[in-house]
């Protein structure tokens, strides 16, 4: 199953679901159905077969997938994180060494951005970067979980770009502020239920920067896959449902060219994983006034 977030005509979000090449607008077949789907997730022992009905009784959308906007599928998650220097590859381009644990950051709520929005660089820095990433979503509250136990509490996975403004990622030991300019954290296009994923950790995961492919990776190549991450965090904090987090990107990025490559004004940026689809932003300069 394939939920999403939309804006309708009228400027209002509502839950949705990817069926026959459109959208379902849920709320039209399930009216008691909670408006966000944050909320839907932590009832889903409620909504999960009325909403698999409903998948199954409708042969047609009910509006055409080109004609709305597609929002980031948890557009307030409760908290949104991300794990840094989590592929191999990606740290040898960086020449930084090997962590031993696991490097994790928050992200502020602000960061959110839909999937096909643009992105804005922002007039503070010139070395605005990509990041392709598997995100994926919590689907109960937990904590301590053992590792072995971990894919139960996963609810689905996302395409993210976790955008990092370089400059002030680097020039402290802490990378929050680098991480958490407006526009930079975009998820989507939809949120993917964790049963159509046989593997999270066996999915191609592709960047392109104006036709020009930069990543081209898979999820096989995390230091600390998915599981392994739930299991570090969850000794720390209790996740809930809707919860959101980046698990690392892999080499390509801007930063590890010699010289860099930095985004500009006008670049189109598309991420790709593989069974998960893809989103796509155009870099826009950050207004003055």
């Amino acid at each position: 199953m394939k939920l999403l977030t939309f804006q309708n005509s009228d400027g209002q979000l509502r839950l949705g679901a990817l069926h026959a090449d459109g959208v379902l607008d849920l709320a039209r077949h399930l009216p008691s159905l909670p408006a966000d789907l944050r909320t839907v997730i932590a009832q889903w022992q409620r909504w999960e077969a009325p909403l698999r009905s409903c998948l199954v009784e409708r042969k047609s959308p009910d509006i055409e997938l080109q004609s709305v906007r597609l929002c980031a599928p948890i557009p307030q998650p409760g908290k949104l994180l991300g794990t840094g220097m989590n592929y191999a590859d990606h740290i040898a381009e960086t020449g930084a060494p090997t962590p031993t644990d696991q490097v994790w950051f928050s992200m502020p709520s602000t960061a959110i951005n839909g999937p096909f929005d643009p992105i804005q660089r922002p007039r503070v820095s010139e070395a605005l970067d990509y990041e392709a990433e598997l995100v994926m979503v919590i689907g109960q509250r937990c904590r301590h979980v053992p590792i072995e136990r971990a894919r139960e509490v996963i609810f689905g996975y996302c395409v993210g770009n976790d955008v990092s403004v370089r400059d002030w990622q680097l020039r402290t030991s802490q990378v929050f502020l680098g991480k958490s300019f407006d526009t930079h954290a975009p998820f989507g296009p939809w949120l993917t239920t964790a049963d159509e994923i046989e593997d999270p950790h066996d999915l191609s995961i592709r960047c392109v920067v104006n036709g020009e492919t930069r990543q081209n990776s898979n999820t096989r190549n995390m230091i600390f896959n998915c599981f392994a991450q739930i299991a570090h965090l969850s000794q720390v904090m209790t996740l809930e449902p809707g919860d959101v987090i980046f698990t690392g990107t892999p080499a390509g990025v801007g930063l590890g060219y010699r010289p860099p490559r930095y985004l500009r004004n006008g670049d189109v940026v598309r991420i790709e994983i593989e069974k998960l689809g893809a989103i796509e932003a155009k870099i826009l300069d950050e207004a003055t006034s």
